[in-house]
């Protein structure tokens, strides 16, 4: 008899293998496994790419023609969207807009140095086998075939974010921050998606009734292979000029005050110009007009500004630089 929680045969699960039932879905952990809406996506049939704007929009989340279209195709072909681009541009909040679109829930898989099949698709819940064991044991249960079966039964499976993702229907699901995962974890998603499918040795194999919606996103701290990439919709995401930022702006923060908005943009864009080690993002652009609309401003001056860079920018040496800017002449130019 195995180890209880350790891996069954073909290590932790083999991806896109196996005849296509399912494992059996009854016990607590498999009733935990599938949060969310059961009825359905919203029929993608109907869609085009102005719906899916419309859609999205109607959260708050501004689109382009060429991220309507590509989020078009991933509905209507069940590819993944691969957004790549500078922190804070908007990548991981297209996931949450999805979402909340489509009615589905939100899986999210933030990747990190090191991450393994077993933190993002399923492991055995190793302390609940062994009581379970023990107390077989003192209740005299002695067969070894029937204890293995109760081990490796469904109740005891910790469903990690992909394999919830595979049962969830609908769902869109975020992999976070792919850049920081290593090469092996890589060739695992890309076969994961290939098929959207699992085998667990001891239960059977996942299959997906409906593909997952699938946003990946990088911020391209290293490169991602081409085979990954390949499988997907890329999309970049730069930052947005003036016109197009301060609209976002306004849609996330209606309580703001226009003058304060426009305000807060400009000094954006003018520190995006400068070499700095991270430019702020869309996400910093909010939090700036955030902050200094609940210090109670309408509007900025250049002092109030300087001591709520912290809002935007969060390295000393990119601090000292903007401190060397002549922001009055920034705000001067917006007509203050």
């Amino acid at each position: 008899m195995r180890r209880p929680g350790g891996p069954g045969p073909g290590g932790p699960g083999k991806v896109g293998a196996g005849p296509v039932p399912g494992p059996g879905t009854t016990g607590p952990r498999a009733a935990a496994s599938v949060p969310g809406p059961a009825s359905g996506r919203p029929d993608q049939e109907a869609f085009g790419p102005d719906e899916v704007r419309a859609r999205l929009e109607a959260t708050g989340y501004l689109v382009d023609d060429g991220l309507a279209i590509a989020c078009f195709l991933a509905l209507k072909l069940h590819r993944p969207v691969f957004c790549e681009g500078d922190p804070g541009v908007g990548k991981t909040a297209l996931a949450t807009a999805l979402a909340q679109a489509l009615d589905a829930s939100l899986i999210r898989l933030q990747c990190h140095e090191g991450i393994d099949a077993s933190q993002a698709l399923y492991d055995w819940d190793f302390p609940r086998q062994l009581l379970h064991l023990r107390a077989a044991e003192a209740a005299g249960i002695t067969d070894a075939d029937r204890l293995e079966g109760d081990l490796y039964d469904r109740r005891f499976l910790i469903t990690r974010p992909l394999l919830r993702a595979l049962e969830t229907q609908p769902c869109v699901l975020l992999v976070d921050e792919i850049d920081r995962a290593d090469d092996e974890f890589e060739a695992f998603l890309l076969e994961l998606l290939s098929e959207f499918s699992v085998t667990i040795p001891e239960l059977g194999t996942v299959r997906a009734k409906v593909p997952p919606v699938v946003v990946l996103t990088s911020n391209r701290t290293r490169e991602v292979h081409d085979a990954l990439k390949r499988r997907c919709l890329y999309h970049w995401f730069g930052h947005p000029d003036f016109a197009r930022e301060l609209a976002i702006v306004r849609r996330r923060l209606p309580g703001v005050s226009a003058r304060l908005a426009e305000q807060v943009t400009a000094l954006v864009q003018a520190l995006r110009a400068q070499d700095l080690l991270k430019p702020p993002g869309v996400a910093e652009t909010i939090d700036w007009a955030q902050a200094l609309d609940a210090l109670g401003a309408d509007e900025v001056d250049a002092d109030l500004a300087v001591a709520t860079l912290g809002s935007a920018l969060k390295y000393r040496e990119d601090t000292e630089r903007a401190r060397g800017l002549d922001l009055a002449a920034v705000l001067a130019a917006r007509g203050r």
